[in-house]
């Protein structure tokens, strides 16, 4: 029940992801780059930080140790090495919800911030806020692809779900 809902969540993100950097890609390294008065700055930084987020949440499901690697960390300063990083990353997004069974996810996620803190939350709201976490940085360079002059693309789910 709750496995299908988050892997049809992880093909609107995959969907979502290849939308949005297709409009980023209508833009210069500049443009993609310049300041925008952003929590995060850019497009650029803001996309980075969207995959440092994945990475961490898709390390913690997966048991890994935490990396250390900054909120605002730029791992990738070329755009098309960014945005084969997304994909490899949805990449990663299908292969650990393959290996989820419904009786993980009423489970708990046992893991620690980067501060080091202990925290236990339950999985389907861990694999919730990883999503919900993307569309809401997804949101602000809506915004700023917006005020760069490039028409922002649809991103809703809705759109998603009636593109199927």
């Amino acid at each position: 029940m709750f496995l299908s809902h988050f892997k049809t969540m992880a093909a609107y993100n995959r969907w979502a992801n290849g939308r949005l950097y297709d409009a980023c890609a209508g833009l210069g390294d500049a443009e993609r780059k310049r300041d925008r008065a952003a929590f995060f700055g850019s497009i650029h930084n803001t996309l980075n930080h969207i995959l440092v987020g994945d990475r961490a949440w898709l390390g913690r499901i997966e048991g890994l140790a935490d990396s250390g690697t900054p909120l605002d960390a730029v791992l990738f300063d070329v755009f098309d090495e960014l945005r084969r990083a997304r994909q490899a990353e949805d990449d990663r997004i299908d292969r650990v919800l393959a290996t989820m069974s419904e009786d993980r996810l009423a489970g708990e996620l046992a893991y620690s911030n980067l501060a080091g803190t202990p925290f236990r939350t339950p999985m389907r709201l861990v694999w919730t806020h990883m999503f919900n976490h993307e569309t809401h940085h997804r949101g602000q360079v809506h915004g700023m692809l917006s005020q760069a002059g490039i028409a922002p693309p649809e991103l809703d789910l809705i759109y998603y779900v009636r593109s199927l």
